[in-house]
């Protein structure tokens, strides 16, 4: 079974008091989006494999361990484009694989309307990046489509989950490790996150 990892730390509440406040203006909003991106990339990539090479300091030569693995950044389109920044600053040789999924709001299924993976390098590990969790349908079909296209080693990276949507991940894909900002109470009748945000991607990109 794949492992769900709640950030832990002080100052997550700081940052997920400021998002979920349905009076932030959307400038607010993306700066605690990012800030909660920064600690969970942190914590997904530190498990990353390293290599020792050789460095010249203005006093002497050492070594210092880099990572050793290629990476690549799957943002599901159009929301989990607010988490790829804080990605890319800390990994900014990561590859970005875009899938783009939009929920029918009657089936509140996802359907795939951009998929170009076959066309993309493969790479030792996989981050798919989507603030939400919600019924777990998006993760999971781009999922689907990263194991089709031969990715072995894949984690998921969202701000906040429902223990319905976790629970379907974790059906689907139990080799998949989950890291959230949160784990909220449950979904709404609209397969909304109750306390939840509201819609991630209306308020990242203020539309």
């Amino acid at each position: 079974m794949s492992k769900l990892h709640v950030l832990s730390h002080p100052l997550t509440g700081n940052y997920l008091k400021n998002m979920r406040d349905k009076n932030s203006t959307p400038e607010v909003f993306r700066a605690q989006v990012k800030r909660l991106g920064v600690m969970l990339a942190l914590e997904a990539t530190k498990d990353l494999l390293v290599k020792s090479v050789k460095v010249d300091t203005p006093l002497c030569e050492t070594h210092e361990n880099v990572t050793d693995q290629s990476v690549a950044i799957v943002p599901i389109l159009r929301a989990g484009l607010g988490l790829m920044e804080p990605f890319l600053d800390l990994v900014p040789d990561a590859k970005t694989y875009c899938l783009g999924l939009y929920r029918n709001e009657e089936t509140h299924e996802p359907v795939t309307y951009y998929n170009k993976l076959d066309e993309y390098e493969m790479v030792d590990v996989v981050y798919v990046i989507d603030p939400m969790l919600a019924t777990g349908g998006s993760a999971i079909i781009t999922i689907d489509a990263l194991k089709s296209w031969g990715a072995t080693k894949i984690k998921f990276v969202g701000l906040i989950g429902a223990p319905e949507g976790v629970k379907a991940f974790q059906t689907a894909h139990g080799d998949v490790d989950i890291y959230l900002a949160a784990l909220d109470d449950h979904l709404n009748e609209n397969a909304y996150i109750v306390p939840g945000l509201g819609d991630a991607g209306d308020r990242i990109f203020n539309s």
